[in-house]
């Protein structure tokens, strides 16, 4: 296994995380200069499902112009203080976007696709909605 992720200690509870294509991310305990740890998580969680959804959608043909996903997640009191229930409500605009479309896209998304959803429900109970606003001709 290669370690080519780097967490960095910049100061007090704070960390860079940087990948190996040199994108870096601001992480704090404090939440003082940065995101915590387990806010990436969840939200690392909501982009692996967006970004599936967005491209099933997109060989469905449906005409998506724009996506977003509002999470919320309750952690244990217990430690380890891990999630274990997390909501996702997508929001889809488009023209003519089916039901039936963002249905089966938020299934494939969560059930086959996203690797990080996958891992989270190992712990978790997740729900998902979703709303769909249709949008004027472009």
């Amino acid at each position: 296994m290669k370690r080519e992720h780097k967490v960095q200690w910049t100061d007090a509870l704070s960390f860079t995380a940087t990948t190996p294509e040199g994108h870096s991310v601001a992480l704090d305990g404090d939440k003082a200069s940065g995101m915590s740890p387990m806010d990436m998580l969840l939200l690392g969680t909501a982009a692996c499902a967006s970004i599936d959804l967005v491209m099933i959608l997109r060989k469905s043909r449906q005409d998506v112009t724009d996506a977003r996903v509002e999470v919320g997640g309750t952690r244990r009191e217990e430690m380890p203080r891990y999630f274990t229930d997390i909501e996702m409500h997508f929001v889809v605009e488009g023209i003519a976007v089916k039901d039936t479309a963002v249905e089966r896209a938020i299934g494939l998304a969560m059930e086959k696709y996203c690797s990080a959803s996958a891992q989270m429900a190992a712990l978790a109970d997740i729900r998902t909605s979703y709303e769909i606003i249709e949008v004027g001709q472009p």
